[in-house]
């Protein structure tokens, strides 16, 4: 697929603190890519030197063409939707599409039909003449995007989309991201909820302390992961001697045991689940329910990046 973006040995320093550490990267035409990583890890700045925010070294080509912060030829086929709402709250809904809108398309019939494209998208046209102060949490995302996409960019770039908002503006915000992708748009997405990845990303870059620690598929990423199986038994008031006598079992690379919930990871093996059931019943251990369930992608993230938090 033809490259949208190329970026080669990049590098941002912040006096002592390298923030992005000789990083190069593709996005491919029409994929949804999934830029993660914990706080600190690159991200913001990595994006920020894409759109020529921030001076850099390395080398960054969009369109096939070298990025410069007076590339408005290039500029003007980009949609930027950052996590911090930005809209004026002096403006109702349909006016605020139409500013943000106007700054790219000028003929007035060509950017009505772009706004009404927009409210359809993101499920506002009920809500043209609201005011952002009238709007919940969820629709005011819902128009933050609109604002970022009425003038049908080439490539989006969308932060945080669905922080604080409700599971049904999430699933609207989430429906209009895979329209967007299947209109054509090439689209770059953060998000610390890793649910969002796995239904929504073509490809995942990991990023950590300036470096891309991985990338893949979500297959591909999960593959990476040293545990094969997560098995979760409700078992009440279990005695705590089980614990480790569980841990010996073969392939059995972890138990806990919180909650009246008995969870135990495995690095591999294909009758875990059967062998597990067996050993309870010669226990005589009784449970209500067992789970079990691949590594997910969250697995996968915490091994790589550490349980640790971040500032």
């Amino acid at each position: 697929m033809k490259k949208i973006i190329e970026v080669k040995h990049l590098t941002k320093d912040y006096k002592s603190l390298k923030a992005v550490d000789d990083l190069s990267l593709e996005v491919r035409e029409g994929e949804i890519l999934g830029l993660l990583g914990p706080n600190g890890s690159g991200k913001s700045t990595t994006i920020n030197c894409i759109l020529s925010l921030l001076n850099y070294e390395g080398n960054i080509k969009i369109f096939d063409t070298d990025m410069s912060p007076n590339a408005y030829n290039i500029k003007k086929r980009i949609g930027v939707i950052f996590q911090d709402i930005a809209v004026f709250d002096e403006l109702n809904v349909y006016d605020n599409i139409d500013y943000f809108c106007g700054l790219y398309i000028k003929d007035k019939d060509v950017r009505k039909e772009y706004i009404e494209d927009a409210l359809k998208l993101v499920g506002l046209e009920d809500f043209k003449k609201f005011y952002p102060k009238q709007l919940s949490g969820g629709l005011l995302r819902r128009l933050n995007i609109a604002c970022g996409i009425a003038h049908k960019p080439k490539l989006i770039f969308l932060d945080e989309p669905t922080v604080a908002v409700d599971p049904q503006s999430r699933n609207n915000i989430l429906d209009g991201i895979k329209k967007l992708r299947d209109n054509g748009a090439t689209i770059i997405y953060t998000t610390h909820y890793m649910e969002e990845v796995e239904i929504l990303c073509d490809r995942v870059i990991i990023l950590d302390l300036g470096k891309i620690i991985a990338t893949g598929t979500i297959d591909e990423l999960k593959s990476l992961a040293k545990i094969e199986e997560k098995i979760s038994v409700e078992v009440m008031d279990l005695d705590t001697s089980y614990i480790d006598k569980i841990s010996k079992i073969k392939n059995v690379d972890s138990v806990t045991y919180n909650n009246n919930i008995l969870l135990i990871t495995y690095t591999k093996g294909k009758n875990n689940l059967v062998d597990l059931i067996d050993y309870l019943k010669k226990e005589k251990i009784a449970y209500n329910k067992i789970f079990s369930e691949r590594p997910t992608l969250n697995d996968v993230f915490l091994e790589l990046t550490g349980k640790g938090l971040r500032d």
